[in-house]
């Protein structure tokens, strides 16, 4: 088997989608995308085609080597996101053409349904309590929200207070047996996170998601994981095993790499085996689409540190959710859990009609400019 051709399609809300042919008429799908760089990562798939075409897809291992180290400058968000892309596509080939699912070819199954969590509250969280309810009544026994809209470098006791509040409120919709995470999606300085996780120690949280900015060296993140009970998550900007060791060996409780930007299916396995040598387990980053959060299920299904699963149904980016399926029930979330996938590769069919239609209109999805009171940038 050899492939053949690579086609690329740019979709709403934000995503981008890969399709590797063979000449055995296996196809197999991807999703290599940054948010806000669509048309940047698309350029690097085509770009990276040249070492793709006309090899044996079969050879998964060995093409990820030669996609990730075939050039002389690697890594990064955009180079490892089209990297992971192909690893989808790659991974989905090999899996139908033997007609087992992917976990299967990585172990097995370790366990028979996945957990998930659903975003509440926005980019700028407010109505948490009614938010939080409804996700409760439709089965979740877990849900995300953002700590804050932008937050100054030293925030006012004001601002920090009404962060504890809205965790509160959560708390409250959710009662004790149900899990709460709480990103500070980089927002936050060292010094105001270090404070408001101590402040939030009283809700208990699951985890308290990137607290500080990933460029920051690892002693700063050591610094809020030191400061409170609270457990620590980092890892939807970081790329590949090598960045994720320094935040492992600063304490974090939860390492979070994205199956579209971190290297695909491959490089997650070894993140997560990684992981697990320094005790803390694996929360995949997945606020994209359907084929993103396939490849992710199906890591979740084979790694015995798995903790739970993002997925984006209902979140604030896409308004009415696409769909680019078949049939959505393979990465449908009933009563809070996934199902584990029984179709071949990554157990999702893709509605190709409905892609290339979705692809006539595209779209040009930017990541929003905040600035504080003052007209100074402020992190999103």
């Amino acid at each position: 088997m050899k492939v053949t051709a690579v086609e690329t399609f740019l979709v709403e809300p934000r995503w981008l989608f890969l399709k590797v042919n063979t000449d055995e008429g296996v196809t197999g799908w991807g999703e290599p995308v940054v948010e806000g760089r669509a048309e940047t990562v698309r350029a690097a798939v085509h770009e990276l085609a040249e070492l793709v075409i006309g090899q044996d897809p079969l050879r998964v291992e060995d093409l990820w080597q030669v996609l990730r180290r075939g050039g002389f400058y690697r890594g990064g968000p955009v180079l490892s996101s089209a990297l992971s892309g192909y690893d989808h596509a790659l991974w989905d080939i090999a899996g139908k053409a033997r007609g087992l699912p992917v976990h299967e070819l990585l172990g097995g199954p370790v366990r028979d349904r996945v957990r998930a969590y659903s975003w509440v509250g926005g980019d700028r969280p407010d109505g948490i309590f009614e938010a939080v309810a409804r996700q409760v009544s439709a089965g979740f026994t877990a849900v995300k929200m953002n700590a804050t809209p932008e937050m100054r470098p030293i925030a006012s006791p004001a601002d920090a207070h009404a962060v504890l509040d809205r965790a509160r409120e959560a708390r409250e919709a959710l009662g004790q047996d149900g899990d709460l995470a709480i990103d500070f999606h980089g927002r936050v300085s060292p010094a105001m996170a270090r404070r408001l996780v101590r402040m939030l120690e009283e809700v208990q949280p699951m985890f308290v998601e990137e607290p500080v900015l990933p460029e920051l060296p690892a002693e700063v993140l050591a610094s809020v994981v030191q400061a409170s009970t609270v457990p620590i998550a980092t890892g939807e900007r970081l790329y590949s095993r090598w960045e994720f060791k320094p935040v492992l060996e600063a304490g974090v409780a939860v390492v979070q790499p994205d199956p579209s930007h971190a290297g695909g299916i491959s490089e997650l396995r070894r993140i997560g085996s990684l992981a697990e040598i320094y005790g803390a387990s694996i929360a995949p980053h997945c606020p994209l689409g359907p084929i993103s959060l396939a490849a992710s299920l199906q890591v979740a299904f084979t790694t015995p540190n798995f903790l739970i699963q993002e997925q984006s149904a209902g979140m604030h980016y896409h308004g009415t959710d696409p769909a680019y399926l078949v049939d959505m029930a393979p990465v449908r979330v009933v009563d809070g859990w996934f199902a584990r996938p029984a179709g071949p590769g990554l157990g999702v069919e893709v509605d190709e009609d409905a892609v290339r239609r979705a692809a006539e209109i595209g779209h040009a999805w930017r990541s929003p400019i905040w600035r504080h009171d003052d007209g100074s940038f402020a992190e999103w």
